[in-house]
């Protein structure tokens, strides 16, 4: 039982990896299967890569849950669970701009990824010099605000893959929200990027 938290954090990987190839796949994006993939194929690529995502943004709540619970939390743990976070929100990111032109998604997505390749790089250089950055409050609310606004962003980009009304209320709705709230996660994590650098800043001063 204590090896469940490891194996939820590394069907992560699995996932968002199984994720944005689908969408890249969907979109026309691999060769060869480009100019052989039916209308009905490319939208069962995109279903099936939404619901990847939703289980793997889900396996990110539970698998910290269940090695607290059971006390299992490891080293290996630690390694894994970060870069799981950033290969499923780096792969939807990218998957999600293969699926076309998107104005409203371009400038936050771009800036998510500046920030999370900007901490990365701080926490090894940090780490080289012995100096190590806590995950804050406001970093776990930025990851929860980065994978609900991008589930929603799936479906918005994926919304004939779902058989959804299109040209209503509630797809206007929906769109306006998704939107929304992925330039509010994009800006808390900048916020969040800001913190670790004066953190970083700081330690190496001292």
């Amino acid at each position: 039982m204590k090896s469940l938290p490891n194996i939820l954090t590394g069907s992560r990987l699995v996932m968002a990896l199984f994720m944005f190839v689908a969408l890249a796949a969907s979109s026309g994006s691999v060769p060869y299967f480009a100019d052989r993939l039916e209308p009905q194929t490319q939208f069962a690529l995109q279903r099936w890569a939404v619901y990847a995502f939703v289980v793997a943004a889900l396996t990110d709540f539970v698998d910290g849950w269940l090695a607290r619970k059971f006390d299992a939390e490891t080293v290996w743990g630690a390694i894994l669970d970060p870069i799981g976070d950033k290969v499923l929100v780096c792969g939807a990111i990218l998957g999600l701009l293969s699926l076309g032109p998107q104005p409203w998604v371009v400038l936050p997505a771009g800036l998510i990824l500046f920030r999370e390749f900007t901490v990365s790089a701080l926490r090894e250089v940090g780490a080289g010099r012995g100096v190590k950055l806590p995950v804050t409050l406001l970093a776990k609310w930025k990851t929860t605000l980065q994978l609900t606004a991008l589930t929603m962003e799936l479906i918005v980009a994926a919304w004939g893959a779902f058989s959804l009304p299109d040209g209503t209320p509630l797809r206007d709705g929906f769109e306006v929200a998704a939107h929304s709230l992925f330039w509010l996660a994009a800006l808390v994590t900048l916020i969040t990027g800001a913190q670790y650098w004066e953190q970083t800043r700081k330690a190496l001063a001292g």
